[in-house]
């Protein structure tokens, strides 16, 4: 899936649209950022020695993640993180690095979905975590 693809999954949009492209590979979804280095989130995060914040890469995570859910996200539908555990901060991402992803949803609950993902960067484990969260349907 492309960016334009991923908008019909995701509600999120530019600026929060983390994700290039992702696929869905069995009961995994693989997720791939490019960080080009004028993202929002670089600019003060840290002025001469740029690195991809923390909670962005676990935002990444749940993107990628969606890939999984998307035939239980009615359109307007809304994904919220519920809660973040075991999060391991391995290595920095920075400007010219591209992120991938891989995530699979371990135990769920309807609304409530509990996943468990990776970041790495040419190989390199950078971020590990397991996430919750909830798919709210549109009011």
């Amino acid at each position: 899936m492309n960016r334009e693809e991923l908008m019909n999954i995701l509600p999120h949009r530019e600026d929060m649209l983390l994700l290039d492209e992702a696929v869905l590979d069995g009961e995994f979804a693989r997720g791939k950022y490019h960080v080009r280095g004028d993202e929002f989130f670089l600019r003060g995060h840290f002025p001469g020695n740029p690195v991809v914040p923390g909670v962005i890469l676990c935002e990444i995570l749940a993107q990628s993640v969606c890939v999984l859910l998307q035939d239980k996200m009615a359109e307007g539908a809304t994904p919220m993180y519920t809660g973040l555990n075991n999060v391991r901060f391995k290595s920095p991402v920075k400007p010219g690095d591209t992120i991938e992803t891989e995530c699979r949803i371990v135990k769920s609950k309807p609304p409530f979905y509990f996943a468990e993902g990776k970041v790495t960067v040419d190989g390199k484990l950078c971020v590990k975590a397991e996430f919750s969260f909830a798919v709210l349907q549109g009011e």
